[in-house]
Order: C-alpha cells, then sequence, then structure tokens
C-alpha cells in the first residue's frame, strides 16, 4: 500500500510525496477547509497509513482518492457555503 510521507504547501497547492517516489500535486481549491486555513493551521498535519488528517480543520483526505483524482466529497456544513 503506498502512504503518504510529507506534505507541504505553496501559494495555492499542497504536494503530497508518497512512499513509492512519486509526488501528487493537488489544488488547495479542492479542499475549500484547506484553502481557508491559515498556514499554521495546515502544518498541522498528521500522517497515517492510509491518508492525511488535521484534527483543527475537521479534514480527512485518503491517499487513494488523491491517485484516483478526487476533490472534498463532503457537503457543506450549515453556514459554509462551497467555493
Amino acid at each position: 500500500m503506498v502512504r503518504a510521507t510529507e506534505v507541504r504547501f505553496d501559494e495555492d497547492s499542497f504536494w503530497v510525496s508518497l512512499s513509492d517516489g512519486r509526488v501528487i500535486g493537488v489544488p488547495l481549491a479542492w479542499f475549500p477547509r484547506l484553502l481557508k486555513a491559515t498556514p499554521a493551521q495546515r502544518e498541522g498535519v498528521t500522517l497515517s497509513t492510509r491518508g492525511l488528517h488535521w484534527e483543527d480543520l475537521d479534514e480527512d483526505i485518503l491517499v487513494e482518492g488523491l491517485l484516483e483524482g478526487r476533490g472534498d466529497r463532503t457537503r457543506p456544513r450549515s453556514g459554509e457555503h462551497a467555493a
């Protein structure tokens, strides 16, 4: 199973290094919570065997989904609007 080994951010994307040597670039616009987050909140990521987790942002991203090109699949919460 391929897993994330590192996550880094630039102005409009995040980059996930994988255990097989690949690096995936993902637009922050695919994940509105990450897009709206502060740099400190983005850096609060925890890596697991299956993906990425941000406790403070209530965001979970599976490596499998990134490899398939999937963005955020959650519905906006009450008071939130999709970007």
